[in-house]
């Protein structure tokens, strides 16, 4: 009897030898995906430095004339629907088109959506929006696997010290961006400023179609291509939410009632709605142990606090904007400096303290836990909120309304520490805790987490029932800072001990 012939083992995708070098000296596949990921950022953080501003600017500077509070609504919901969009972006790369395409097309719409916001007026406004947001939720999780794909899977250090190269193109990109953008945007013309950032991701995707050639062979297929039978699913479940979506807002539209705030709501609610989905659906999968289903349990909470760290964090786009423009002394050197661009600092203090926090973390080892290390960037978190809460009660009784910058530059200064403390130790923890084969569902959940805060910080604004940022304000968060800061103090024992973390 003949043994059955078994199929091949597919091989692993081997990184191109291209022996090329690029200007950062390394090869050229990867200064091709650094360059892209820089000009991306660039085109992001220079568009969100203005979005609010430019929302709540009147019609005769040609803004679209929002209240602030609606504007902090359209600028936190935006963010979320980045978010969100990662989750489903993810799976189209891994599943459907590969990483190598779904970065392409993903910048490909990016590009669109910047150039929608360039048109004068406002008819394209939103739908550039929602280009952009869909864009970056395809090319941001299929770029990190895209290049993890070039370093074989055990040169663990290589890997690492990529990802670090392109975390320091984030904050460069953040740095520069709001500089440049809000110049234009502000003192020029808001189309300019847009404009302005959709050059940029013109040139990212210039250059990542020029260099793609040095890929080889990475990224060209699906990792895990989905069956036919998923395919039909997915395709068929996708119509019926388009179509049920068309039906409610054309009926919206045709009876006049139809506003911008009906999509913003619908949004908010997905925030809320799909992290809970994902946690059950993860929960209710047969293969999971019960020390496995503790650890998910149990990085609920962890979900929860992550979800309030983006709620206030994301404010310093927002909130901390409209301070800088209507409370802030902006005089220097007899100029006016634009409002935006105050966001060049919180990048900037990050790149200053992040070297402090690792220095800090090495040393420490174990001794620090991930829920101690969570409790410190609430701190700083709260901290910075009780600086903006004395900055606001200084501005209400100042003749002009106006404080000095230095409030601002600190209160970024400690948004910055309570990051670096916070962000990174997030995603390590969520892939720490992921069950076998579900890291990925996990690093979902890491980014739903930025969904819920920023559904949850846009509409802050809106919920204390003021267009404006008070005292009040500021220190109701504060406060919600550091009860939280004090609840994960509290409970980092059992928590270390449930994670196993």
């Amino acid at each position: 009897m003949t043994a059955p012939i078994r199929p091949r083992a597919a091989e692993p995708v081997r990184p191109p030898r291209t022996g090329g070098r690029g200007p950062l000296g390394r090869p050229r596949w990867f200064t091709t995906l650094f360059a892209t990921d820089i000009w991306e950022r660039f085109s992001f953080y220079g568009m969100s430095a203005i979005l609010v501003l430019y929302a709540s600017a009147p019609a005769a500077e040609g803004g679209l004339g929002m209240g602030d509070g609606d504007a902090a609504a359209l600028y936190g919901l935006y963010l979320a629907t980045v978010f969100v969009a990662s989750v489903p972006g993810g799976w189209v790369g891994d599943r459907l088109l590969g990483s190598r395409r779904a970065v392409l097309y993903g910048a490909a719409l990016i590009g669109l959506g910047h150039v929608s916001l360039a048109v004068p007026g406002h008819t394209f406004f939103y739908p550039g929006l929602l280009l952009i947001a869909a864009g970056t939720g395809l090319l941001k999780p299929n770029m990190a696997g895209l290049l993890s794909a070039f370093y074989p899977p055990r040169d663990r250090a290589g890997r690492d010290a990529g990802f670090a190269v392109f975390y320091m193109s984030v904050q460069i990109s953040a740095l520069v961006s709001p500089l440049a953008v809000g110049a234009v945007g502000e003192t020029v013309n808001w189309h300019l400023g847009f404009g302005l950032a959709a050059f940029g991701m013109a040139l990212g995707l210039f250059q990542y179609v020029r260099g793609s050639r040095h890929f080889g062979a990475v990224g060209r297929a699906p990792e895990h291509p989905a069956t036919p039978a998923q395919r039909a699913r997915v395709l068929w479940v996708t119509a019926v939410a388009v179509a049920v979506l068309a039906l409610g807002y054309g009926t919206d539209a045709a009876l006049g009632t139809f506003r911008i705030a009906h999509v913003m709501a619908l949004t908010g609610l997905l925030t809320v709605v799909v992290p809970v989905l994902f946690f059950r659906h993860l929960l209710r999968v047969p293969r999971l142990t019960k020390a496995e289903r503790v650890r998910v349990r149990t990085y609920v909470w962890l979900f929860l606090a992550s979800a309030l760290f983006w709620a206030m964090s994301l404010q310093a786009g927002s909130v901390f904007s409209v301070f800088a423009r209507d409370s802030t002394d902006r005089v220097v050197f007899g100029r006016t400096v634009p409002a935006s661009w105050f966001q060049s600092a919180l990048p900037l203090f990050v790149l200053l303290t992040a070297p402090l926090f690792a220095m800090v973390w090495r040393r420490a080892g174990d001794r620090i836990n991930a829920a101690a290390k969570f409790t410190i960037g609430m701190v700083c978190m709260g901290a910075a909120f009780t600086v903006m809460a004395l900055a606001a009660w200084q501005s209400a009784s100042a003749a002009d309304g106006r404080v000095s910058p230095l409030w601002l530059l600190l209160a970024f200064l400690l948004l910055a520490a309570g990051e670096v403390a916070f962000a990174p130790v997030g995603m390590s923890v969520a892939t720490a805790v992921a069950p076998a084969t579900f890291v990925s569902q996990m690093v979902g959940l890491f980014w739903l987490a930025g969904a819920l805060g920023g559904g949850l910080g846009g509409n802050a604004l809106k919920a204390a029932g003021s267009d404006s940022p008070s005292p009040a304000y500021f220190l109701a968060l504060a406060l919600t800072a550091l009860a939280t800061a004090t609840t994960l103090f509290l409970a980092r024992r059992p928590l270390a001990r449930r994670l196993g973390v």
